[in-house]
């Protein structure tokens, strides 16, 4: 049975190669065999499937575009391409969010029980972590964020930045460290 999966692995492995060269056959291989799956994802993230539907296409134009990061001794092919998959996702959902959001701001009205102190404290607190986050270098602020608020695994994202999974903890660790030292400022 895990010798079915090894070659499964392998022969995906193979046909992320081939599409990093352009191959189109290669391409549609890859649909057909994992499209499936990533649909799954999709679907069970947004809760939608038109969402789902136009979700999938989208991946699988970063999937052909982005095929040449891809790097087999950092992740399995599975895991890269749910990857891609859940991080299209939680980018269309905070979209959806933040256009709820904007809506809702555009038509509110100043809440006579919030304290107007504990606003302005939060949304300082908001802003300071913000400007924190851009001290940091794009890639590793990157990585934080789908860390902390994705929810991405070590192994993921070294698979996502195409660098060893002991890299990626050493970025996190030390990105975490700037926060907290430019926080406590």
């Amino acid at each position: 049975m895990a010798g079915n999966d090894d070659r499964d692995e392998a022969d995906a492995a193979r046909l992320i190669a081939e599409v990093a060269l352009a191959d189109r056959k290669a391409f549609a291989t890859l649909y057909r065999q994992t499209s499936r799956k990533l649909f799954g994802v999709c679907l069970r993230m947004l809760q939608d499937r038109a969402d789902a539907e136009e979700a999938l296409q989208e991946i699988y134009i970063k999937v052909w575009n982005s095929a040449g990061a891809y790097r087999a001794d950092m992740a399995r092919p599975m895991t890269w391409l749910i990857a891609i998959a859940r991080n299209h996702a939680l980018d269309m959902l905070r979209r959806r969010r933040q256009a709820a959001v904007e809506l809702d701001e555009a038509g509110e009205i100043a809440d006579p029980q919030a304290d107007p102190e504990e606003m302005a404290v939060l949304t300082s607190e908001g802003r300071r972590i913000e400007d924190c986050m851009q001290q940091l270098e794009t890639d590793r602020a990157e990585a934080v964020r789908s860390a902390y608020v994705e929810g991405l695994s070590y192994l993921e994202l070294a698979g996502l930045h195409g660098v060893p999974l002991n890299t990626m903890r050493t970025w996190l660790r030390r990105s975490l460290i700037k926060l907290r030292e430019c926080m406590d400022r």
